[in-house]
C-alpha cells in the first residue's frame, strides 16, 4: 500500500472515528443541566399536584438522567393562577400546568384536551381519541395551537370526572335549570345549554360563596373536593358528572423546549404515555376516597341512570359540541373526530 492510499484510509478512519464519537455524544445526555422553573394554575392543595405534575417532573427527571431538573412553584409564587398559562408563554417562566382553556390563556384547542361534554368515558377511550389511534389524532391539533401560542404540549393526566357538587339533588338534567353554579370555560357552555346559570370566580371564593348560597354549587375535579374541603358545604355529588374523564395539561415554553438537545427531547416525549396513565390511575384513586370523604360527612352521591346519561351526552353532542366547534378551526376539526370516534365506537360494539 502507497504513502497515499495509507494516509487516505487513516484520515477516513479518523474521520469515521470521530463521527461515531459526535454522534455518540449527542445520542446520550449533555453535560450541561437545564433548569426549568415551573408554576401552574393551582397550589399544592389542588389534586393535580402530586398526582400530576409532581410524578411528571420526577419522571422527567429520571428520564434525563438529571440533565433536565424542574422546580414547582404554587399558583401566586411568580404570578396568579389565571396568570400562568401566558406567563409559560411569554417565557417569564418554563412551564405550566393545568387547562389551555379554563384558567388563563387565549387556546380554544385547550378545550380537546380538557375533554368533551360526555366524550371519552375513560383514560383509555381518551388516549385512543387523542394520540393512540392514528385514525384520530385528536392532540395533534392541540399541539398545533400550543406551538403557535409558543408552547409545547409535553404531559397529560386524567383527573377522573368533573361532575357536579351541589346544595340540591339532580337526577335528570331539568334539575339543573335556573341553578347559579360555578362554571368557567367548557364548563360554562355545558352549564348554560342545560339551562342553569353560570357563574365565574376564583377557586378560591368558592367554599365561601356556596356556604352563603351566593351559588349554589360548583363544577370540579372529583377527586379534589376533599382537597378543597367541599364536604363540608355541598349536600351531592352528581356522577358521572358532564366530563367523565376530564383532563389536565403540561406544556414547555417553545424556546426552552428547542433549547433542549434531540436525546433529551426524546427521553421526555418517551414518557408521556408511562405519566398518562401512571398519574391518571392516581387520581382515579383519589375519586373513591373523596366520595367516601363526601359520603362520611352524611352527603349523598347520585349516580344518574343509563338513560338520562344518553339523553345528555344527545344533547351535549347536538347542542354543547357545536359551540366548542365554533371557537376555531383547530376546534371545529378536533369536535368532527371526536363525532367520529363515538360513532365509530358504537357501531363496533
Amino acid at each position: 500500500m502507497n504513502a497515499n492510499r495509507i494516509f487516505h484510509t487513516t484520515l477516513c478512519a479518523g474521520a469515521v472515528a470521530v463521527a461515531a464519537t459526535f454522534a455518540s455524544a449527542q445520542d446520550g445526555p449533555p453535560d450541561k443541566v437545564t433548569k426549568w422553573i415551573f408554576q401552574p394554575a393551582f397550589d399544592q392543595t389542588d389534586a393535580g399536584w402530586d398526582n400530576g405534575v409532581i410524578p411528571w417532573v420526577k419522571a422527567v427527571e429520571e428520564a434525563t438522567q438529571g440533565t433536565v431538573t424542574i422546580r414547582v412553584e404554587p399558583a401566586g409564587a411568580l404570578v396568579s393562577g389565571a396568570e400562568a398559562f401566558a406567563a409559560a408563554a411569554a417565557g417569564q417562566t418554563d412551564g405550566y400546568a393545568g387547562w389551555g382553556t379554563v384558567y388563563g390563556g387565549d387556546m380554544p384547542e385547550g378545550m380537546l384536551a380538557f375533554g368533551m361534554a360526555m366524550g371519552a368515558n375513560n383514560s383509555e377511550e381518551a388516549w385512543e381519541v387523542m394520540w393512540g389511534n392514528p385514525d384520530y389524532r385528536v392532540g395533534d391539533i392541540v399541539q398545533e395551537a400550543a406551538n403557535a401560542r409558543n408552547l409545547h404540549w409535553v404531559g397529560w393526566s386524567n383527573q377522573g370526572p368533573n361532575a357536579m357538587f351541589t346544595k340540591f339533588r339532580v337526577d335528570k338534567m331539568e334539575d339543573l335549570d335556573g341553578q347559579k353554579m360555578r362554571a368557567g370555560g367548557p364548563q360554562a357552555i355545558f352549564h348554560s345549554t342545560m339551562g342553569g346559570a353560570p357563574v365565574s370566580m376564583n377557586a378560591g371564593e368558592i367554599y365561601t360563596a356556596i356556604k352563603l348560597g351566593t351559588i349554589d354549587g360548583t363544577y370540579w375535579d372529583t377527586g379534589g373536593i376533599d382537597d378543597m374541603s367541599f364536604h363540608e358545604v355541598i349536600d351531592f355529588a352528581i356522577m358521572p358528572g358532564w366530563n367523565p374523564a376530564q383532563h389536565q395539561e403540561i406544556y414547555v415554553n417553545l424556546q426552552s423546549w428547542n433549547a433542549l438537545t434531540d436525546w433529551q427531547r426524546k427521553q421526555i416525549e418517551g414518557i408521556f404515555e408511562e405519566t398518562y396513565f401512571e398519574t391518571s390511575r392516581m387520581h382515579a384513586d383519589g375519586v373513591e376516597e373523596a366520595l367516601q370523604i363526601l359520603r362520611d360527612a352524611g352527603g349523598e352521591v347520585i349516580t344518574l341512570s343509563d338513560e338520562e346519561v344518553a339523553r345528555m351526552r344527545e344533547k351535549s353532542i347536538a347542542e354543547v359540541w357545536p359551540q366548542v366547534a365554533a371557537a376555531s378551526d383547530g376546534n371545529a376539526r378536533g369536535v368532527e373526530i371526536y363525532r367520529r370516534f363515538l360513532e365509530d365506537k358504537a357501531n363496533s360494539q
